[in-house]
């Protein structure tokens, strides 16, 4: 799989890496895609992220519903994040839309 010129492989240490993050993300917040990749050392592979997480169910329980694009878009095809959300209070600007400057994880990135 190639991603912005650069070989990514997506192994297991990546996934579990991506996904301990994920795990990290607090009930009521939501990260992005970029966010996740620049935590994890791989800035511009956000599309690996994604990738990873619509595989999540392969290697356990995560909160993959609190990952969002960096506009807080939700998730297509993923019909349930709007309800999981809505259910940890989180806030919206609209019916597809997080509010991304109330709800974003703040973790140092």
């Amino acid at each position: 799989m190639y991603i912005n010129s650069e070989k990514a492989v997506m192994d297991e240490k990546l996934i579990y890496q991506i996904l301990s993050v994920v795990e990290e993300i607090p009930r009521g917040k939501v990260a992005s895609y970029g966010q996740i990749a620049r935590l994890i050392g791989r800035g511009n592979h956000a599309r690996l992220v994604g990738k990873v997480l619509s595989q999540a169910d392969r290697y356990g329980d995560y909160p993959c519903h609190r990952v969002v694009n960096h506009a807080g878009c939700l998730a297509p095809h993923f019909w349930e994040q709007r309800d999981l959300l809505l259910a940890e209070k989180v806030r919206f600007r609209d019916e597809n839309h997080v509010d991304m400057k109330i709800c974003q994880w703040e973790c140092g990135v």
